[in-house]
């Protein structure tokens, strides 16, 4: 089949050189010429772990190309992605601007080639429930039926670092249209995925599109269930290591995303959150328990400092901090909503030097032209003078790290695990004080509020 993908963001590249890898033919379109210049070298612009060698063979094989105009093979094509960004603003609403732009222009194109083959026009970005109907009052106002032109929404449930594989091995798959021929050939086009068993759900528009948000929600409610449990087995002595797994093990709950820590981030959790309170206050409902999980989560990354500030008398005037960790989450270079932004500038703004390391990220614009800010090689280059080590993503390269070595280049043997890698047996035998999230604080005082 012929598709054409609009965007090529972290969903958009990874999707069409995914179904290019199924043998379809693929275009895949953006407006950045430096981007295209890095995709048409078969490399990728960031980090997903299996990605590059996919785009490689399939750019080499001839099923997948990248151009700057969606007029390039039109009338060729069968299905388009619209997979543009969609940012989120401070109020939580989504800015839209660059996904109409898509929709108008291939309107204008549909028209103006006079193009008259059926087409399926796919949203694949994340919107908020109700913008498919207004994609098809747009349609209608170029006088183009649902005859030539079909609507789809088809959300993506793709996780950073684990992409590629969620792609091919997903949950579910969700299509929705009021068009029966659309979804047929949508769902032909999945049908390599679903001979695995995976289930195909035909719906609405407004459900396909409400499913993103309710699932990411949802999810993002069990992390900050967590964390308050968390925090609460702080305050009890309690192990919440224990009793994340114990909820886990009620199959009813489920143990997946009942991981505690400083916060969830990234650019799918917080924004879908913001962005359905957003869509609730403007129909006038009152979504208490979204509006809940985004406070605790925003709580969460700054509770942390507390500890900090407390364990220092409250002075961290050139103190020295190792961060270990940038990115949201491990197998991934994004630091959208990152934890560790959070508490890199509440430290930068106290007077505390932050040295950081993190084995994909190495640069961050938002902290350029701090003096005390830098990023360094490893692991142990960042302990080198260092007041307190924070453990703020969970990388594999963290989890045995020579703790004596690290401590024998310290200037004070502190050691902040926000993500439970280590058991506080092992940070104090190795001669750390240690705090290790939900189930060993310092010699503080515990924040209650």
């Amino acid at each position: 089949m012929k598709i054409m993908i609009v965007g090529t963001g972290y969903v958009g590249l990874v999707t069409g050189t995914c179904l290019a890898d199924l043998g379809n033919f693929v275009t895949c379109v953006d407006s950045d010429l430096k981007k295209l210049t890095v995709l048409k070298g078969c490399k990728s612009p960031f980090y997903e772990s299996g990605l590059e060698e996919r785009l490689k063979r399939n750019s080499e094989a001839g099923r997948l190309s990248f151009t700057s105009s969606i007029r390039d093979d039109f009338k060729e094509t069968d299905v388009f992605f619209n997979i543009v960004g969609t940012p989120s603003l401070e109020s939580g609403e989504l800015d839209l601007s660059y996904m109409y732009s898509v929709v108008r222009e291939f309107f204008d194109v549909y028209k103006n080639t006079g193009c008259n083959d059926f087409k399926v026009f796919v949203m694949k970005s994340t919107v908020p429930v109700g913008t498919g109907q207004e994609i098809v009052a747009i349609r209608e106002s170029y006088g183009i039926s649902d005859d030539q032109v079909a609507i789809v929404s088809n959300p993506e449930f793709l996780r950073q670092g684990t992409a590629v594989d969620d792609f091919f091995h997903p949950d579910r798959i969700v299509i929705g249209s009021s068009c029966d021929k659309a979804l047929d050939i949508v769902q032909k086009l999945y049908d390599p995925l679903s001979r695995r068993d995976t289930p195909i759900v035909r719906t609405s528009l407004q459900t396909a599109e409400l499913s993103k948000y309710a699932s990411n929600t949802y999810l993002a409610t069990k992390i900050s269930f967590i964390n308050e449990m968390a925090n609460l087995c702080e305050l009890t002595g309690a192990d919440v290591s224990d009793v994340s797994k114990i909820m886990g093990l009620d199959a009813r709950i489920g143990r997946y995303f009942l991981n505690f820590g400083p916060g969830y981030g990234g650019s799918c959790l917080p924004k879908d959150t913001k962005s359905l309170v957003h869509l609730s206050e403007i129909l006038g409902y009152d979504l208490k328990i979204a509006s809940a999980v985004e406070a605790v989560n925003d709580h969460q990354k700054k509770r942390v400092m507390s500890y900090i500030l407390d364990y220092f008398n409250h002075d961290l005037t050139g103190k020295i901090f190792a961060v270990l960790g940038l990115s949201f989450k491990p197998n991934t270079d994004d630091v959208r909503e990152s934890s560790s932004l959070v508490i890199i500038e509440s430290l930068l703004n106290q007077g505390a030097n932050v040295k950081a390391f993190d084995p994909e990220v190495n640069f961050l614009s938002e902290f350029d032209g701090y003096d005390g800010f830098s990023i360094v090689g490893d692991s142990y280059e960042v302990a080198e003078s260092a007041d307190a080590i924070i453990l703020v993503t969970e990388w594999n390269m963290f989890r045995e790290l020579d703790l004596k070595r690290l401590k024998s280049v310290m200037n004070q043997p502190v050691f902040f695990d926000l993500r439970n890698v280590y058991s506080p047996k092992k940070l104090e035998d190795a001669g750390f004080d240690a705090y290790v999230v939900g189930r060993k604080c310092l010699k503080v005082a515990i924040d209650k509020g």
